[in-house]
């Protein structure tokens, strides 16, 4: 899926593990001027910003005293790679703990929450999940100085058409007293607040929740919930439609039209004997993907346009599914049943896996031991040649059967 954003999804606490696609890929933009000595590599960023229009002023207070973060390029050499199953991961991430501070939350900020559905569209339990995945409601926002990650990121040539952009946002900021250089910290990434957004989001997206003349989203709750909401709006959010159903299936389906592809409405499944747990079937006309992140013995759930906003906030298909259930728990959906999946398997045989696959002709991309689409979407096919029951699930079974 496109992003409409460059936002990464590297983020801190829980979101260490995980591999950001963003970053990961290179944007289809000329090459940004990088490297170099710093000097004369702030020297172009000054003038830049002062021809889009930023006073000199505003420039020189936010570069004076710039430097290069080897812990940030430490940081960004060394992206976790994101291996756990969805039950490990969304089991640790959607605790009682979090739950519980959520609906207090959501109580506690009840009018703020009002005011982004009445004008956004987005519902409290949606933002509220974000808020508690991104930084625990703002309680680790990360300490690395934004203004030298985005200096550090821009200079360095790996991903300079990337954060170039972004480091000239952050001095727009300052010059409109929304980012000070020298003491607001967030993300190795430059993501900042208790929703980690980058600097072009915040300028693009960002609400004064609380009225006192700026955007704040590292102290204000309310700006942080309704730019929140502005910006999953942008991404494309539709009022008053699901994003996630945990279902039940029967013992036989088209298993090879299952994960996130498209061609099929809520009701075709439901035609199929697909059974949403809570009963509601009363979009059956929407387009949905029945998704079975362990397998077709695991949990399963029907996805709506609503999930490609996930996709777009965050392209882990482990984290997007993960929030996008936390979301429904908090609007009072039970705990999912795990049924019984299948084991899958160990890092070195995913490898394994991978290199099997990719020798058949498949792109997997890297062979990195993650169960990723294109992983999926191959495996699927190896299934379906093999006479298995193509759910994607990388077991011992497949393995060895390839």
């Amino acid at each position: 899926m496109t992003r409409s954003t460059l936002r990464s999804v590297l983020s801190i606490g829980f979101l260490t593990l995980l591999t950001s696609t963003a970053l990961a890929q290179q944007a289809a933009t000329p090459a940004a001027p990088c490297g170099g000595d710093l000097a004369t590599f702030l020297q172009g960023v000054k003038a830049e910003a002062i021809a889009k229009g930023i006073p000199a002023e505003a420039v020189d207070r936010a570069l004076a005293g710039a430097e290069i973060s080897e812990k940030v390029l430490s940081r960004d050499r060394a992206q976790g790679v994101f291996k756990q199953s969805f039950t490990e991961f969304s089991q640790r991430t959607v605790s009682k703990a979090r739950l519980d501070i959520g609906a207090k939350k959501m109580k506690e900020y009840a009018a703020v929450f009002a005011r982004a559905e009445k004008e956004f569209g987005v519902p409290a339990p949606v933002i509220t999940a974000f808020w508690a995945m991104e930084t625990d409601f703002g309680a680790v926002q990360g300490d690395f100085n934004t203004r030298n990650a985005l200096v550090t990121l821009a200079h360095d040539c790996r991903r300079p058409e990337m954060f170039r952009p972004q480091l000239i946002a952050a001095i727009e900021m300052v010059q409109h007293g929304d980012l000070d250089p020298a003491t607001t910290t967030g993300a190795w990434a430059g993501e900042i607040g208790q929703v980690q957004m980058l600097p072009k989001d915040i300028i693009a997206q960002g609400v004064d929740g609380d009225g006192d003349g700026h955007v704040n989203l590292k102290q204000s709750a309310p700006d942080a919930i309704l730019t929140a909401a502005k910006f999953l709006k942008s991404l494309g959010f539709v009022a008053g439609q699901p994003w996630i159903q945990e279902v039940d299936l029967p013992e036989n389906l088209p298993w090879e039209k299952t994960g996130l592809q498209d061609g099929m409405t809520a009701g075709d499944w439901f035609a199929l004997g697909v059974k949403p747990r809570d009963g509601n079937t009363a979009f059956p006309q929407l387009a949905s993907s029945l998704v079975i992140p362990q397998g077709r013995h695991g949990v399963a759930f029907l996805t709506y346009p609503n999930f490609n906003v996930y996709l777009e906030w965050n392209q882990s298909f482990i984290y997007t599914t993960s929030a996008a259930y936390f979301a429904t728990r908090l609007a009072g959906a039970p705990p999912y049943d795990t049924h019984h999946p299948e084991p899958g398997l160990s890092d070195e045989d995913m490898k394994a896996l991978q290199t099997k696959l990719q020798a058949r002709g498949h792109d997997v991309g890297k062979i990195d031991g993650i169960l990723g689409s294109g992983t999926r979407a191959a495996l699927q096919k190896e299934q379906l040649r093999l006479g298995l029951p193509a759910d994607g699930w990388a077991t011992p079974t497949v393995l060895n059967a390839l």
